[in-house]
């Protein structure tokens, strides 16, 4: 081995140690772990103590379903709206343009704890300001944290509320990376902004906001403080409860860690096969 190649491995063993001893390793052993039965001493491999209790745990189907409930409607709306933000922060008529655009990002720099704790202060029963906004126009107040409906709206909005601007920032990037001839061609041409819109921006965006989508998956697959801290710890009844939650509960609440680490590879498991359908079905025809 030449000792220029031999020099560049010295240097890169330090970080390549400590890469392999807290993150390798944490993975392969968390991986064998999955398939002991961790709670009789000592441990023991069995494959149906965990991942044949995983196909038949109405709680492990429970929170599935609250996460992909999370993921089917709150992923696409806050897209949706990160895009037309984006849109909008990218507009000559808009004024101080860069305060708006810090104002969008700043929830992302707020406190996980924080912003949690104002949502779940926000959208109490007795002195929330959202039920004293619907007791002021004639409504019943909601017990949004008794209904797992009402709980789940406000997971959505919360989670909408945090990502949507750090989404709405990526997109913008994008934008201002479109050409500005591709629009006064399209002027010429007499196509309108709408048209404009939908044929061209969108078109070309289609890129970010598929990376935006991939990363918000992931994200919704771990959403852990908002269930935790918002809805009491997926309530009412387990109505919140999702993947990453669960996980927390039977990792650290029941200390079945085999289980528990069953539920994180089926976690990565699906965020993997569903971000690949998003980028298969974003695919450019060819």
């Amino acid at each position: 081995m030449p000792f220029r190649t031999r020099s560049a491995y010295a240097f890169l063993a330090p970080y390549l140690l400590i890469f392999a001893t807290f993150w390798v390793w944490p993975i392969i052993n968390s991986f064998l772990i999955s398939f002991q039965n961790t709670r009789i001493n000592p441990w023991k491999y069995s494959l149906q103590s965990n991942w044949g209790r995983l196909f038949y745990d109405p709680a492990f189907y429970n929170s599935l379903y609250n996460t992909l409930i999370i993921l089917v409607i709150q992923v696409p709306v806050m897209i949706a709206l990160a895009t037309v933000m984006a849109v909008l922060l990218n507009s000559p008529l808009l004024k101080a343009r860069p305060l708006f655009r810090f104002a969008f990002f700043a929830p992302v720099v707020v406190g996980e704890v924080a912003y949690a704790a104002v949502f779940r202060l926000m959208f109490s029963l007795d002195f929330g300001v959202i039920n004293k906004m619907i007791s002021a126009v004639g409504f019943s107040p909601v017990s949004w944290f008794d209904n797992a409906n009402a709980a789940m709206a406000v997971i959505i909005l919360a989670v909408t509320w945090r990502w949507a601007g750090y989404n709405a920032i990526i997109i913008l990037a994008g934008l201002q990376a479109i050409p500005d001839d591709v629009y006064e061609a399209a002027t010429l041409d007499r196509v309108s902004k709408v048209q404009q819109f939908f044929h061209i921006t969108l078109p070309l965006l289609k890129p970010i906001i598929l990376f935006c989508v991939v990363l918000s998956v992931i994200g919704t697959m771990q959403l852990f403080t908002e269930p935790f801290l918002i809805t009491n710890r997926g309530g009412p009844g387990g109505g919140t409860e999702t993947l990453g939650l669960f996980l927390y509960r039977q990792g650290f609440t029941s200390l079945n860690f085999g289980y528990a680490s069953a539920i994180a590879y089926t976690m990565a498991a699906l965020a993997v096969v569903i971000s690949l359908l998003n980028l298969w079905l974003g695919r450019e025809p060819k």
